[in-house]
């Protein structure tokens, strides 16, 4: 079995520099690192606390990977939600989870997030909030290193799942609902992240709903933020018969407006977030069960590491407008 010495005298530096690069300590040349690294992979060395990990009757260490949502300054309750479904899952199944935030390793490489991750002991991963701009972790996706469950993304290969609601039908029922209870023809859409995956299939539903109906649809990037969501409807919600928006927090910032200008437009929201329910005014919106689908996720990634193949696994959803006696506990 190759041993860290091995590693150390290939690359022709001391042991205690190759646990650095490993472990991705601060103060390592790139140089340095270059060399360690390519070291690593000629001689196929696994780490001691990987090696053992693979070899333990456990499960392994699964990691989080979560996107915060940094466009506002009200707790980000999806993720909480997420987090919490994935641990409790975790602790039945006998896991160990650590929770990595997006932000931590976003100067890093693939090779070296791969170091960290097996240097962590880390066997599978569920990845949160994914969009197309994230080449690090489609890159890790699709060495297959690892097993994995991609929450809102639709990707499946041997070692991955997909796991989601069918957003493109969730979006269109939700608007349907809310233009036929009011009559509507002109749309203003707020749709979420550029790049983003759910944003593209909530789209479509409104391109369905907008042919099949014969409506008109004017549409304008929100990012899923409250603020941008108020400033859209501020300029265009006037000359529109409806505001129709790809999430919850967007939908509250188009109702602030609105009420601002002294003028009424139904609006609808999407997830189904615990903080509609205090803004005063019904909406409809699309529910999510955020900790039954990381539960679910945390599920899938144990079938995934007990040999079994990727696939797409699709969620539940329901249609609800929601209100303050609903949400107090």
């Amino acid at each position: 079995m190759v041993s860290i010495k091995d590693v150390a005298r290939h690359a022709g530096v001391a042991i205690s520099t190759v646990s650095k690069v490993l472990n991705n300590y601060p103060n390592v040349s790139e140089e340095t690192k270059i060399k360690v690294n390519k070291a690593v992979d000629e001689l196929n060395f696994v780490p001691n606390s990987v090696a053992a990990a693979l070899s333990s009757k456990k499960a392994g260490r699964v990691a989080l990977f979560v996107n915060l949502n940094v466009q506002t300054q009200a707790i980000d309750e999806i993720d909480m939600q997420y987090i919490q479904g994935a641990i409790t899952k975790a602790m039945e199944l006998n896991l160990d989870v650590i929770t990595l935030f997006f932000s931590m390793f976003k100067d890093r490489t693939s090779e070296e997030l791969t170091r960290y991750l097996q240097s962590q002991s880390i066997t599978g991963i569920i990845i949160y909030g994914l969009s197309k701009e994230d080449k690090i972790l489609h890159k890790l996706i699709d060495e297959q290193k690892f097993k994995c469950v991609v929450v809102d993304a639709p990707i499946v290969n041997e070692n991955t799942s997909s796991i989601w609601i069918d957003n493109r039908k969730a979006q269109y029922d939700v608007a349907k609902k809310t233009v036929e209870e009011n009559n509507c023809r002109r749309i203003l859409y707020i749709q979420g992240k550029k790049n983003g995956y759910v944003t593209e299939e909530r789209l479509q539903g409104m391109e369905d709903l907008v042919k099949e109906m014969g409506l008109t649809m004017l549409v304008r990037k929100g990012e899923f933020s409250e603020l941008q969501a108020r400033n859209i409807t501020m300029r265009y919600g006037k000359n529109k018969d409806v505001v129709i928006c790809a999430s919850d927090l967007m939908a509250i910032g188009a109702m602030k407006a609105l009420t601002e200008m002294d003028i009424f437009r139904p609006v609808c929201g999407f997830d189904g977030i615990v903080l509609m329910g205090y803004v005063g005014k019904q909406m409809n919106t699309v529910r999510q069960d955020f900790a039954g689908i990381s539960a679910k996720a945390m599920e899938e990634l144990h079938y995934l590491m007990d040999g079994a193949p990727g696939r797409n696994v699709t969620m539940p959803y329901t249609l609800v407008r929601m209100k303050y006696m609903d949400i107090i506990c």
